[in-house]
């Protein structure tokens, strides 16, 4: 395993991205949620084994208490900011794999055409708005409350730190970038526009954003496939991150 580095790298400005760095063939570029960089570490660990793959995992800036540039006031400034860390690390053939805000940030990130960038793979994404259908209201609520609504069985989800009776930290991060309503209205027309393969997972089980949302979030996207990951909550990575591994490899080969 390799240890964290901090890169600099212009965007809009100096942005500063603290990313573990897998170095192998083929590049994975994989983006947390909310949770943050901890609920996709064991993951990365895994494919990074299983594939002999590059692994490239950020902790989005502002997470984990890292530094964050002024510069990245929403979800399109990080995504050109990871873009440019491409760039930066001259990577090419990426496949983009977001879990939940991880996968808005994969979405946006599709949309912007970086050469670098071959698919993208959006797990349990947000970001987009479909009648009938809203994401769950996590703001304010404890990290035990949250994994209520993440996990198809509650009982695998990990034991909150102790003393972590309030809402986490990485929530109010992640707002930062969301805005209140942790959506964009623009979103789903301009999913309209992507031009390489999108593949979209979903949970079953999962409460944060259900099934029927993810079915809406695919057919924004012309010829993207829509698959259903059983026994899984919003989180594959963390519940069942062999069936999420084995549908990677699958949509890889």
């Amino acid at each position: 395993m390799t240890t964290p580095q901090l890169l600099q790298f212009p965007a809009s400005g100096p942005v500063e991205v603290t990313v573990r760095d897998d170095d192998r063939t083929q590049a994975f570029l994989l983006l947390h949620g909310g949770g943050g960089v901890a609920t996709m570490t064991g993951f990365a660990d895994l494919l990074a084994e299983r594939t002999r793959s590059r692994v490239l995992l950020p902790t989005h800036p502002g997470f984990n208490g890292t530094p964050k540039a002024a510069e990245l006031t929403d979800v399109t400034a990080l995504a050109k900011a990871y873009v440019a860390m491409l760039d930066h690390l001259d990577v090419s053939n990426v496949t983009v794999a977001g879990n939940s805000f991880g996968g808005w940030l994969a979405a946006e990130i599709a949309l912007l055409r970086s050469p670098r960038v071959s698919r993208a793979v959006i797990i349990d994404g947000i970001g987009i708005e479909v009648d009938g259908h809203p994401l769950a209201d996590v703001r304010g609520k404890t990290v035990a409350e949250i994994q209520q609504f993440s996990f198809h069985d509650p009982a695998k989800a990990p034991t909150p730190p102790a003393g972590s009776t309030g809402p986490s930290p990485d929530v109010l991060a992640l707002v930062g970038y969301t805005g209140p309503t942790m959506s964009d209205p623009t979103l789903a027309e301009r999913l309209a526009t992507a031009d390489l393969p999108v593949h979209v997972l979903w949970g079953e089980s999962d409460r944060i954003a259900d099934p029927q949302y993810g079915e809406a979030f695919a057919a924004a996207i012309p010829g993207a496939t829509f698959t259903v990951l059983p026994r899984t909550g919003h989180l594959p990575q963390v519940e069942t991150p062999e069936e999420l591994l084995a549908a990677l490899v699958a949509l890889a080969a």
